[in-house]
């Protein structure tokens, strides 16, 4: 029998944070099959650390990863600390380093520094280029669902977590707008379309036909953009900081869940730092005619319990067959090590 991987996830740093990569219910299978699990403490997390000890984990003070055995897995979501400046674990969540983002340098170097490796949940695919774990569905939900509540004065700020039953019922308290969903068809669009619907709002759906002959008219003629595109490489931008000062522009709200504000694959070039919970909306536009920027970078957190359960249902399968010769993490791995080869190129060019 294969050794079975050690995984440590350990807390999330951002303060807004409240999902988790793996839930309890989770966990508990992957120990039955062997797998070690440390769980740090954490006071943010939607679930409690009991409920993890229940399962079988292990517990560890927050924070603590660095001091991990160093063949553990580092499991989380967002962002890390910035120290240690050098990073020897193998690391399990979204890096946002591969696109030329803000930091992705910095990152990419305490890894080369440290020997530890990223294998990111963006770049965890099948053989078909598929994510095989990903929080798109609520991403898109929630961001259509904060447009309309926006859109309609009722968004209280600053935002909190809620459940899906609780923030349904802000959704179906109002009524009136158009919508337009871009990439509708995804996971991250058919959750913005259903949040609409949950709103009484029956959205123009457009997927790749469309963005392909952009009907930039059309577009400017919604409400509400909410934008679910996710593109690895440059593409013709949506909106335009031109087109919002188009006369006839009749698009008060934007929602972008996909937040690619500092790659060169930005489809929505109209503004240069994400939104937070604190102040989720940002004024592009005054005057008679304002047009409002939602762009908030982890969304899901919003619903911590739905968006955390369904997430870990698809990675717990992944974590189970995680190793190198696995085909998804292998190409994970790979993904990685030719980011890291790029830019250790480039930052010695630059010397």
């Amino acid at each position: 029998m294969p050794d079975m991987p050690r995984l440590w996830m350990r807390h999330e740093s951002r303060a807004s944070e409240r999902r988790a990569p793996l839930v309890p219910e989770d966990a508990a299978k992957l120990v039955d099959q062997g797998v070690e699990i440390t769980v740090e403490e954490s006071p943010r997390r939607a679930f409690p650390l009991a409920d993890y000890t229940a399962a079988g984990c292990r517990t560890a003070p927050a924070g603590s990863w660095p001091e991990a055995p160093a063949d553990h897995y580092v499991l989380g979501l967002k962002e890390l600390p910035v120290t240690p400046h050098e990073l020897r674990h193998r690391h399990i969540y979204f890096g946002h380093a591969y696109k030329g983002q803000a930091g992705a340098r910095e990152l990419l170097g305490r890894f080369t520094a440290g020997g530890g490796a990223l294998l990111d949940l963006e770049y965890l695919t099948d053989d078909d280029g598929r994510r095989l774990a990903a929080f798109g569905y609520w991403a898109g939900y929630v961001g259509a669902a904060l447009a309309v509540l926006h859109h309609r004065g009722r968004l209280e700020t600053p935002l909190r977590p809620t459940d899906r039953p609780g923030l349904d019922a802000l959704l179906g308290a109002g009524s009136g707008g158009t919508a337009l969903v871009i990439g509708a068809l995804g996971r991250s669009g058919r959750g913005a379309c259903d949040a609409l619907e949950a709103a009484g709002i029956t959205p123009t759906r457009w997927d790749v036909a469309e963005t392909r002959a952009l009907d930039r008219a059309a577009l400017l003629g919604h409400d509400i953009v909410v934008n679910t595109v996710l593109t690895t490489r440059p593409v013709p931008p949506f909106v335009t900081p031109a087109d919002l000062d188009d006369p006839g522009r009749r698009t008060a709200v934007i929602s972008d869940v996909t937040c690619d504000v500092t790659s060169e694959c930005n489809v929505l070039p109209i503004y240069d730092e994400v939104t937070d919970w604190d102040r989720p909306v940002r004024r592009l536009r005054d005057g008679d005619r304002p047009a409002d920027l939602i762009a908030i970078d982890n969304l899901p957190s919003l619903l911590p319990a739905e968006a955390g359960r369904a997430f870990s249902a698809e990675l717990a399968p992944q974590l189970a067959r995680l190793s190198d010769t696995d085909p998804a993490w292998a190409r994970a791995l790979r993904t990685f090590e030719a980011a890291a080869r790029a830019d250790h190129k480039e930052s010695t060019h630059v010397r």
